[in-house]
């Protein structure tokens, strides 16, 4: 009995040796394979101004264009300013305008002393003055008016809103978070490799991803074409949260892969396997 159970550990051993050693075979040396994970920037939207919330119009999840509007505030206050602010660039013009040309009209008769000096001194003062109202009423203006403008809340880029929070009729101050948004492009990866594979990767090299999701189209890993956008060249510790055993006691360095054909399905944080063909040139990337 004792024989058979020797034989049998024998041959799985042989087995399990030869299953190790195929694998090795398989494994292609003209491949290297990083681990990392999805890296997603969060903007937080606020207005630039206080005042009451007249307008949500997005719910969490909702995509958003660049450029999209997202909230109002009640802008009647802002909008009367913006009124009076008109009204007194109109008046502080016509005074102006009123100025120069009593000042354009007498300035020469100084001259032959049809009027004096002192009478020369008060139009030019007047005029300068007038001018200096009028400069100030156009900055108030355009002042008023961005404040005006200040009472919406655009979308910066495309992306997802990922937290409302704020509603219709609540009072929020300036900065006042309103909503964040997950922006979705650009979308990287944020991996490690160590020094000594470090001399076969290049800025602008290709690389396919792999996540863990599956596609159900063709039952298979969902796989994205990526390329290598940063090389930091500082070394670092590895992180805790690196995945490859290999890498966990080593000093390595932070790379950046950015996802071309981005989609839906990437999330922040989600684990992605980089595969990178070490006969590929770089190619340039804008």
């Amino acid at each position: 009995m004792k024989k058979k159970i020797t034989a049998l550990i024998l041959i799985l051993l042989i087995i399990g040796t030869a299953a190790f050693f195929m694998t090795r075979k398989k494994e292609n040396p003209n491949e290297l394979t990083l681990y990392g994970n999805i890296e997603i920037r969060q903007v937080d939207l606020s207005f630039q101004v206080s005042g009451i919330i007249e307008k949500m119009l997005k719910e969490e999840g909702d995509s958003v264009k660049k450029g999209e509007l997202l909230a109002i505030l009640d802008s009647k206050d802002y909008k009367s300013n913006l009124e009076k602010a008109e009204s007194e660039v109109n008046k502080t013009l016509a005074l102006k305008n009123d100025a120069v040309s009593k000042f354009d009209r007498n300035a020469p008769l100084v001259e032959d002393n049809t009027i004096s000096k002192q009478e020369y001194d008060t139009l030019k003062n007047t005029k300068d003055k007038a001018k200096a109202d009028y400069d100030a009423a156009v900055a108030a203006r355009t002042y008023a008016k961005n404040q005006l403008d200040y009472t919406k809340i655009y979308a910066p880029d495309e992306g997802i809103i990922m937290v409302r929070v704020q509603e219709p009729g609540a009072t929020v101050n300036k900065g006042q978070i309103v909503y964040s948004i997950s922006k979705t492009r650009p979308v990287w990866i944020r991996a490690y490799v160590n020094e000594t594979d470090l001399g076969n990767i290049k800025y602008g090299q290709q690389v396919n991803v792999y996540t863990d999701t599956v596609n159900p189209q063709t039952g298979k890993k969902r796989e994205y074409k990526g390329y290598i956008g940063f090389i930091s060249p500082v070394a670092e510790f590895t992180p805790k949260t690196v995945q490859s055993t290999d890498l966990r006691t080593n000093l390595v360095y932070r790379i950046r892969v950015y996802i071309d054909d981005t989609d839906e399905y990437l999330r922040q944080g989600m684990p992605t396997t980089i595969k990178v063909d070490l006969n590929s040139s770089a190619d340039s990337q804008n």
